[in-house]
């Protein structure tokens, strides 16, 4: 059956969308900065907004001021950007994959890097998370090559095996961390906050030493988002179009490690916001991934900056870390997503 519809009547609908995107990104720049605004004046003692600009300008000192400046916005600069990194790494491991469910959690990437985290603790019992970066950096890269190596078929890359693979990855390091926690006391003692998943305490400084990766990260997912695009078509179609996929699935893969390494290695294995921005961006958005990976630059730290403002609420005067509150909230998603994704 031919369609119906003209050019004519579709071009007003095309020029609505080319306005409407736009806007819709300028609102979540916008929903971002009330969420860091948040972060900044909420916690166990609530910070009035006057007082929190006061702090940034530097016309107020001591007390509610040294708390904002000296806590909350390394916590919030952290949140944005580890948010900002797993949403993006969300959006290509999906898109290299072919697979909703995917995620740098589901690909086994950050069972890697806590793994090794664990294992510095319990052989050269380090202690502070400064010490932990490269060991999470180095062991993310280790999974990631792990998976990708369990993945290849005649040469190609399999993306239903490296989905199945990864999975298998991140349940055996599960394991093998577990058992390095139960063998000392003193390296359960160290690394149980970390693996919690926590933007409270970090330091700037680890933040820093793997900013470069993350930048790299996410210079490399906006290069290929277009061919992802044809890569959704199904590899013959896009090789049709002239598009190397194993190059792309290549550096795609690359970006989701820099991204996870660097996001892990700060703030521990942060569940399900890599995963979920994806999902959060699409229904608004589309699935262009040049406007999807921009997008979820933009969601990946609202959801990890409103699950810390959350955590922070619900437990006053104490907090619950936010990688207990996205597990919390996103394992309902994940049922959902694994249901709509048995039945097509």
């Amino acid at each position: 059956m031919l369609s119906t519809e003209t050019p004519a009547s579709t071009a007003p609908a095309a020029r609505h969308s080319a306005v409407r995107r736009p806007l819709l990104l300028a609102a979540g720049v916008g929903v971002l900065v009330i969420c860091a605004a948040l972060s900044l004046a909420l916690g166990s003692r609530s910070i009035p907004l006057s007082a929190v600009i006061d702090a940034l300008s530097g016309t107020a000192h001591g007390g509610d001021a040294d708390v904002v400046v000296g806590l909350r916005v390394p916590r919030t600069v952290i949140g944005v950007t580890v948010g900002a990194a797993l949403g993006v790494a969300g959006a290509v491991a999906q898109g290299v994959t072919r697979n909703p469910l995917a995620s740098p959690t589901t690909l086994g990437i950050n069972a890697g890097a806590s793994f090794a985290v664990v294992m510095a603790i319990f052989a050269l019992g380090l202690t502070r998370p400064l010490e932990f970066v490269w060991f999470a950096v180095a062991g993310a890269a280790g999974a990631a090559l792990l998976a990708y190596g369990m993945a290849r078929r005649s040469g190609d890359l399999d993306p239903v095996r490296l989905a199945l693979g990864g999975t298998v990855l991140s349940a055996v390091l599960a394991s093998w961390t577990s058992a390095l926690m139960l063998a000392s006391r003193r390296t359960l003692d160290e690394a149980r906050f970390w693996l919690a998943g926590s933007i409270s305490g970090r330091s700037l400084d680890a933040l820093y030493q793997v900013l470069p990766l993350i930048v790299i990260g996410v210079l490399l997912a906006l290069l290929v988002s277009p061919a992802l695009n044809a890569l959704a078509l199904g590899d013959e179609t896009a090789q049709a179009l002239g598009v190397p996929v194993a190059r792309i699935r290549l550096v795609g893969g690359l970006a989701v490690v820099l991204l996870a390494a660097g996001s892990v290695a700060v703030a521990g294995p942060v569940a399900f916001v890599g995963l979920a921005a994806p999902h959060l961006v699409r229904p608004l958005l589309g699935n262009d991934h040049r406007l999807l990976v921009p997008g979820c630059l933009i969601a990946g730290p609202v959801l990890l900056l409103a699950a810390d403002v959350l955590g922070r609420l619900v437990a006053r005067p104490s907090e619950i870390e936010v990688g207990i509150v996205t597990a919390f909230l996103g394992a309902p998603l994940l049922a959902v997503l694994a249901r709509k994704a048995a039945s097509r």
